[in-house]
């Protein structure tokens, strides 16, 4: 079943036509991967749906019900949370008062402070750093930790491993798969396909703001003429 049903939108920026017809689906309990290069489209389809760019045209379905235009406070309140490029969390707030001002719903899916440390424990240490003072790694854990504070039923993730070390990501990428395990519906936005497709069960690979390529992760791999034209490798 279909937690989220992208279907045929047409996003604009000004007059710069940057979406031209995209459709997705995620279903729910799984991890759905959009892959692409820079610039392809990818953010903007992010903010599409949850409401920042709302689209001109097509139509946005979250749980059976249409947000194609609903503000991006109200799609926070239907469940669906966001861990924006680039972090974004507030730099003079501790990391406990970045975690409290998310939390919403408290009573949709138990998300709290406690689960949240239990998930990242760097941050249970470091509950009363400012934000600023963080790590690279570490500010993207609090911004997953965030997301979550929300109660989301559906959590998207813009390019979660931008600019970290590898070791940072493999913890990161065991924390996401433990998040999968336990049922969150999740769309992962990934400039690298080697590690995207480590954890999703279905992918798109995006082009100047189309949907090129759909398959499962294994049908991806042994595609070489798509790696190589759409993804670099």
């Amino acid at each position: 079943m279909a937690i989220l049903e992208v279907h045929d939108i047409h996003t604009y920026y000004g007059e710069a036509y940057v979406l031209q017809g995209m459709s997705i689906e995620l279903q729910q309990g799984q991890i759905l991967g959009l892959l692409g290069r820079n610039g392809v489209g990818k953010t903007t389809l992010v903010n599409s749906i949850v409401g920042f760019t709302p689209p001109r045209r097509g139509t946005i379905t979250f749980k059976g019900k249409d947000i194609t235009h609903t503000p991006s406070f109200e799609t926070v309140r239907v469940g669906m949370g966001l861990v924006p490029q680039g972090r974004r969390v507030f730099p003079t707030l501790s990391v406990e008062e970045n975690l409290l001002v998310a939390e919403r719903n408290t009573n949709r899916h138990g998300w709290n402070l406690k689960r949240v440390y239990d998930l990242f424990p760097r941050l249970d240490e470091r509950r009363n750093q400012r934000a600023k003072t963080l790590s690279g790694g570490e500010q993207q854990m609090l911004a997953i930790g965030r997301g979550l504070m929300t109660n989301p039923d559906c959590l998207i993730m813009d390019e979660p491993s931008e600019g970290l070390a590898p070791i940072i990501i493999q913890g990161l990428w065991e924390a996401i798969a433990r998040l999968k395990r336990e049922g969150l519906s999740i769309l992962l936005v990934e400039q690298s396909a080697y590690l995207a497709l480590k954890l999703v069960d279905y992918v798109h690979v995006i082009s100047k703001g189309q949907v090129v390529y759909s398959s499962k992760p294994e049908e991806l791999k042994a595609n070489e003429q798509i790696k190589s034209a759409y993804l670099g490798i």
